[in-house]
Parts: structure tokens; C-alpha cells; sequence
């Protein structure tokens, strides 16, 4: 996670007084026989240390089952500056705080196109450094960076979660749910008295005006920032199936912020996928304990309890997880790839333009009813859909695939 950014990245400022996407999933009965990871992401401790006995979280991780990971686990790092930084600080940063102050000049120099061009990259979550060097990174990458600089700067940081449209994407049989994350900034300190007052900050996002303004936030901690971080690079681990790496990530999550439960619904993947069912039992019923309507977690069991041969638990899960979302993330999708294996490309193309319908951003989708068209030689639409997934690639691999195919359909004789 991993929280969602318009593919080409663009900075939106205001000032808070002018304004108010793992775990197994079996698909539903009539679907294509397929199983797919739903694991939730935003989006710092060594992998042998130990918490104290009276940890909350103990009784969920299960450190002898997995062996060491072969790079270092920590968070350490997330937000120190590089060489690069520190010129760029120095130079550019410091010119636009000359004239505009702080922490206007901050974002000022972020947004300069012509200075720093950033990218939206769902690949990886990057440390600051990372994502300054490479010029782009998902929009937790993107804050994390951000706050890099404001603390260097001595200005007050403070970061929000938004509530947006719940946003989906897919790497093979994994499926992510994106959270959303901005970050406000302050010349002053906060009065401990006075507590946080988004009436005086300076707030910057990743995501154009329109999508954000209006939309409920809640700040949160530095803590619970960095267990994003490290969810997400658990969640990545997994997606390469490098399952003991995954598990050292998201224990370190769990450490770092035990009340962020994005991480015990990744843990439980991390023990499927590891073949300890019961401890992903455990786990998941952890979660459902906090909030019986998490759907994450309810998929995530019926496959857990499926495995265990308990089929009539497992039904029964289904049965109430089909009773909160009838329609679950990716439905109409698998039905139309199914439609499209069987030769029926009418009904792919109606069910594909049903997923668009509700999940415009994701430029699989759009893809994918690109092709529907040009098997119909619906030309001009496939060229319409297909240069539409490029716009909202969301990584260097689907970009070029999106673009291949967008170029020789429009090399394409029509006449």
C-alpha cells in the first residue's frame, strides 16, 4: 500500500480554514474457480527483536516459525535525509523559503515541475530517500518524503488519513486495498493544551483538489505512518512470494503500532500463505473481535477455515460476508475474463463497463474492455480504453503493456 495517487503526480494545497488496498478470498458461487489475496494497505524494529510479555500483541506472533530475512527489516531510515536531499534543501528548497516562507516555500519547491518532476509508482513503498532518487513512489511514499523535509525544516508535522472511495488493485492473485494519507504542516509547535487544530495547517496531498476537499480526516500518528510503511513492504514481500520476509515486516508493524489492524489482517495472509492455518485463524478471529464487519477479514477466514476441512464454518462466513457486499471487489471483472476465455465478448464488454462504472481509476479494467471492444471491431472504442489505462497505469510494466497494445491497435489500416 498502497494508497492511491493520480498516475502523474501534482501536489493540491490548502489551507484547512477554506475547507471544512491482503488475506485468501474464495470467490462467490457462479464465479470463475479462482482464489485472490485481499490485503489492505496505506501503505521500526529489527526481525529478532523480542516485545515485552505483556505485549498486547504477543499472543499473535508466532517468531519460531519463520527463519531470518535476508535484508534488514527497520524503519530507521524512513525519514533521513540523503546527500541529494540535503543540496536540494539547501538550493531550492531554500530559494522558495526565502520568498514564500514556511512551509509554503516547502511545498512551493515539491511542486516545481520544472525542478522535481514526481511520478506515481505502485511498485514499492520508498523510504524518503528512495522515493527522492527515484522522483516517484505511491502517495505514502510521496508524505513520508514530504515529512522528511518539513522535520528537517523544524516545522510541526501532522498526518491525516482521508476517507475516500475505497480504491482496489491486483498483482496476479493478489488483490490491495489503498488507503489514503495527506500531511499538514505548521511553523509552530503545538500547544500540548490546545491539542491538534486543523484550523492553522497548511495541508498537502498527493490527489487532485476535487477528490479531497470536503473528504472526513483523522490525524494519526508518526507510529501508525511507519507501520503503513512496513505493512506495505510486508504486503510487497508477499506479492514475490517471499512469505518469511512478509512476516518480519508486518511483526514490525504490529510492534511499532499494535492498534493499526491493517497489520493483523496481513499477518493472517502471511500464515496462510505460509501453511500455519491455525494461527491465521487466530488472528483474523483477533480482528473480527475489533470490528465484525471487516470484510478483509471475513474473506480471509472462509478461506482459512476452508483449508482446515470446517466447510460449514466456512459457509456460514461466506454466507455473512455475501450479506455485507454482495458484489465484491474485481466481480464483474473475473466474470468478463471468464466471458472473454469462452468467446463471449458482448456479455465481457457489458461486464467490464459495469467495473469501469465503479472503479474508474483502475486502468486494468480499462484495458481489459479495450480488448472486449476490438474483439467486437469496436475500434475507435478500444482505442478510446486502451489510451485511457495508459493514463492510469499505475507502474512502469503496466504502462508498457497498456502502450504496446495501444500502438498497434492505432497502427491498425480502419479504412
Amino acid at each position: 500500500m498502497l494508497p492511491q495517487c493520480a498516475p502523474k503526480v501534482g501536489v493540491t494545497v490548502w489551507d484547512a480554514p477554506q475547507s471544512s488496498r491482503r488475506g485468501e478470498y474464495l470467490t462467490r458461487r457462479g464465479l470463475p474457480v479462482r482464489r485472490l489475496i485481499l490485503l489492505l494497505l496505506s501503505g521500526a524494529l529489527g526481525a529478532c527483536a523480542t516485545p515485552p510479555a505483556s505485549s498486547p500483541f504477543e499472543p499473535y506472533l508466532e517468531d519460531g516459525l519463520f527463519t531470518a530475512s535476508a535484508e534488514r527489516v527497520s524503519a530507521d531510515d524512513l525519514f533521513t535525509l540523503s546527500d541529494a536531499m540535503r543540496h536540494y534543501m539547501n538550493v531550492d528548497v531554500a530559494r522558495e523559503v526565502h520568498s514564500d516562507g514556511l512551509p509554503r516555500g516547502l511545498v512551493k519547491a515539491l511542486s516545481r515541475h520544472d525542478r522535481i518532476m514526481l511520478d506515481y509508482d505502485s511498485t514499492i513503498t520508498r523510504t524518503a530517500a528512495q522515493t527522492f532518487d527515484a522522483r516517484k513512489g505511491n502517495c505514502l511514499s510521496l508524505v513520508i518524503m514530504t515529512a522528511a523535509f518539513a522535520k528537517e525544516l523544524g516545522l510541526q508535522v501532522t498526518y491525516q488519513t482521508v476517507a475516500t472511495d475505497e480504491t482496489w488493485s491486483r498483482s496476479d492473485d493478489m488483490l490491495f486495498y489503498s488507503t489514503h494519507v495527506n500531511i499538514s504542516l505548521d511553523r509552530r509547535e503545538i500547544d500540548s493544551k490546545q491539542g491538534y487544530d486543523p484550523g492553522r495547517m497548511l495541508t498537502v496531498d498527493f490527489l487532485p483538489a476535487a477528490d479531497i476537499l470536503g473528504q472526513r480526516r483523522r490525524a494519526i500518528s508518526e507510529d501508525t505512518v511507519v507501520a503503513m510503511y512496513m505493512n506495505n513492504r510486508a504486503a510487497e514481500a508477499l506479492a514475490r512470494q517471499q512469505i518469511d520476509e512478509a512476516y518480519w515486516w508486518v511483526r514490525g508493524a504490529i510492534v511499532r503500532a499494535p492498534n493499526f489492524l491493517n497489520s493483523y489482517n496481513t499477518l493472517g495472509v502471511v500464515y496462510r500463505r505460509h501453511g500455519d492455518l491455525h494461527a491465521a485463524e487466530h488472528v483474523l478471529n483477533h480482528l473480527l473481535e475489533r470490528n465484525p464487519q471487516d470484510r478483509q477479514a471475513l474473506s480471509n477466514l472462509s478461506t482459512v477455515l476452508d483449508g482446515l476441512g470446517r466447510t460449514e464454518e466456512s459457509d456460514a462466513v461466506r454466507a455473512r460476508l455475501a450479506r455485507l457486499e454482495p458484489y465484491p471487489p474485481y466481480h464483474f471483472f473475473l466474470l468478463g475474463r471468464a466471458a472473454i476465455e469462452r468467446g463471449d465478448f458482448g456479455a465481457a464488454k457489458s461486464l467490464f463497463e459495469k467495473e469501469v462504472g465503479r472503479a474508474d481509476y483502475n486502468g486494468e479494467f480499462h484495458f481489459w474492455l479495450g480488448i472486449a471492444y476490438l474483439r467486437l471491431g469496436e475500434l475507435k472504442a478500444a482505442r478510446k480504453q486502451l489510451a485511457i489505462a495508459v493514463e492510469n497505469s499505475t507502474t512502469g510494466k503496466d504502462h508498457e503493456l497498456y502502450a504496446a497494445k495501444l500502438q498497434r491497435l492505432r497502427s491498425y489500416d480502419i479504412h
